[in-house]
C-alpha cells in the first residue's frame, strides 16, 4: 500500500488514477499517526516551495516525515515534493527545506521561459532501482521554474536539459526523487512508479 502525503499543494487524482491503473493500492494520509505507520510514502506537490513548507509544519507533519525517512521507509517525491528533500529554495524568500538531500532549488535562468512545460528526454547518469525496464521511448512530462542542484552529483540519477543540464531524478539511500510528474508521463512514468512499488 502506497500512503500518499496530503498537504494541500496539489489535486492527488490523476497520481491516484496511474497507482489505481497499476493496481496498486493507495491511501491519502494528513496526519503524523498515519505517516508514522505508513510502509511506503510518496509526497507529491505543486506551486510554491514556502508554502508547501509552511503546511506541512502546520500540520505537524515535517517531523513525522524525516522519523521515518530516518527509520528507512522507502519514499518518492515528485516535482515540488522532490524540491523539499533540498536544504533550501531560493523561490520567494529563501526558505529552509527539510535536507535530507544536500543541495539548493534554483530558479532556471530569466533567459528562458518559465515555467517549463512539456516532455523533455530523460538522461540516465546511473544505476538506479528506479530505473528497472523502461519502456524505450524516455521521455517525462515536466512542468517547473525552479531544478534542483545537489551538493553530491552521486545523488543524480538522471538529469534532463534545459538551458543547461538540470537534475531530473535524485536517489540517496531510501530516498527517491523525480521533478517531472510520473502519473502524467505515459509508459516510462508508470513504470517509475511501479518501481517504486515493488521495491
Amino acid at each position: 500500500m502506497i500512503a500518499i502525503v496530503d498537504y494541500g499543494v496539489g489535486n492527488l487524482r490523476s497520481l491516484e488514477n496511474a497507482f489505481e491503473h497499476l493496481r496498486i493500492e493507495t491511501r491519502r494520509i494528513n496526519t503524523p499517526e498515519e505517516i508514522s505507520c505508513a510502509p511506503k510514502l510518496v509526497l507529491p506537490g505543486v506551486g510554491a516551495f514556502f508554502y508547501a513548507m509552511k503546511n506541512l509544519r502546520a500540520l505537524n507533519l515535517k517531523t513525522a516525515l524525516l522519523e521515518r525517512i530516518r527509520a528507512g521507509v522507502p519514499i518518492l517525491g515528485i516535482c515540488l515534493g522532490m524540491q523539499l528533500f533540498f536544504t533550501r529554495s531560493e523561490e520567494g524568500q529563501p526558505t529552509p527545506g527539510l535536507n535530507v538531500i544536500v543541495g539548493e532549488v534554483k530558479r532556471f535562468d530569466a533567459s528562458l521561459k518559465v515555467p517549463q512545460i512539456g516532455w523533455n528526454e530523460i538522461q540516465i547518469q546511473r544505476e538506479s532501482r528506479l530505473l528497472k525496464n523502461l519502456p524505450i521511448s524516455r521521455h517525462a512530462y515536466f512542468v517547473h521554474s525552479y531544478f534542483c542542484e545537489p551538493g553530491d552529483s552521486k545523488v543524480a540519477v538522471a538529469t534532463a536539459d534545459y538551458g543547461h543540464s538540470f537534475t531530473a531524478i535524485v536517489e540517496k539511500e531510501n530516498v527517491f526523487g523525480v521533478q517531472f510528474h510520473p502519473e502524467k508521463s505515459q509508459e516510462f512514468g508508470l513504470q517509475i512508479l511501479k518501481n517504486f512499488a515493488e521495491m
